[in-house]
């Protein structure tokens, strides 16, 4: 890595750490404004009706109620960066307990979704690119105009009807088999249970690639280079071999390090719809639940991946495509 490389690495890291600033400010800002009562959510209104004084004030204090906002918020960026994510209020445990395991459970369905919809994607966008007017071409762009405007959830719900319901080949929801302590549960017990949840977040994943994929490869095949080729008796395979595959693959790669984030969002509704006890579904709960640490520590991580996809994205691209640089300087 020479120093002009490295320079850029380190500005875009800079970059990260100040989004990943703003984005804590903000997220407390919200869940500051948030109209839910952390006391009536999580404890109930006839409850706190039959409790004294003495045991409300207890409870506003363990959830925070009546301190200053600004007061919060330094005190849990101080604690933050020492490393100390605090108590989730919801569930009684330390936050990187719990982050630990829903976002091991994530991770798994993501990585998965996320490697099916990059190469699916490619391959398809690549061929509606090489045979543009084609048959296959209008198939393929139909499926994917039609999957971008489909929401994730609704297609969730038809998976699991049809595969967990009707045809019951597969599991309708959790990361493992009910009933089976953790020492039985198996790796293909997993697999089993995320494939209906990760095939979800693929398929809503693929459209996006698909089309730029789609669209720079016509406009390769349309190359002066490519007609040359065509002339020289070049088969379909040897043009997508020698032309076309290393000029698509560095706008698709950084589509698909980009896309981590529509992976994060997509992941919350779809771990809802299939009870997968990820990292989501945490989200979703500390959310209702005014679970401050805790849904404070799932947004940084968030933002941290997100972010970290697009920088990885911007240095694989200038590995790829040199033509990107300029006297040296990856842009």
């Amino acid at each position: 890595m020479n120093r002009t490389t490295g320079k850029f690495i380190f500005r875009n890291f800079i970059k990260m750490i100040l989004l990943l600033f703003a984005v804590s400010i903000a997220a407390f800002a919200l869940m500051t404004a948030s109209p839910i009562d952390p006391l009536k959510a999580n404890v109930g209104q006839t409850a706190l009706g039959s409790m004294s004084q003495e045991q409300i004030a207890k409870l506003e204090e363990y959830w925070g109620v009546g301190k200053p906002p600004v007061q919060r918020y330094l005190a849990w960026f101080r604690d933050f960066v020492k490393g100390d994510m605090g108590v989730s209020l919801l569930y009684r445990q330390k936050v990187t307990t719990v982050i630990a395991v829903k976002l091991g459970n994530s991770l798994f369905l993501m990585v998965i979704a996320w490697i099916l919809s990059g190469v699916t994607g490619f391959l398809l966008g690549a061929l509606a690119g090489m045979k543009h007017g084609k048959p296959i071409d209008k198939v393929i762009k139909g499926y994917c105009l039609l999957i971008s405007s489909t929401p994730a959830f609704w297609i969730a719900m038809l998976l699991l009807m049809i595969f967990g319901v009707w045809l019951k080949i597969l599991p309708i929801g959790l990361s493992v088999p009910i009933g089976v302590e953790a020492s039985g549960v198996t790796f293909l017990d997993r697999v089993r249970h995320a494939i209906l949840p990760a095939v979800t977040l693929s398929i809503t994943g693929i459209s996006n690639i698909a089309m730029h994929t789609r669209e720079k490869m016509i406009d390769i095949c349309d190359s002066d280079y490519v007609l040359f080729a065509r002339a020289r008796g070049e088969s379909t395979w040897e043009i997508f071999r020698n032309h076309g595959f290393r000029n698509v693959l560095g706008p698709a790669m950084t589509l698909q390090f980009a896309s981590i984030s529509e992976i994060f969002g997509g992941s919350v509704l779809v771990e809802q719809v299939f009870s997968y006890p990820g990292l989501g579904q945490a989200a979703v709960s500390a959310g209702l639940g005014s679970d401050l640490p805790l849904l404070m520590a799932i947004t940084i991580i968030s933002a941290i991946f997100v972010f970290g996809g697009n920088l990885i994205a911007n240095i694989l691209y200038g590995v790829i495509d040199p033509r990107i640089r300029r006297g040296g300087v990856v842009r």
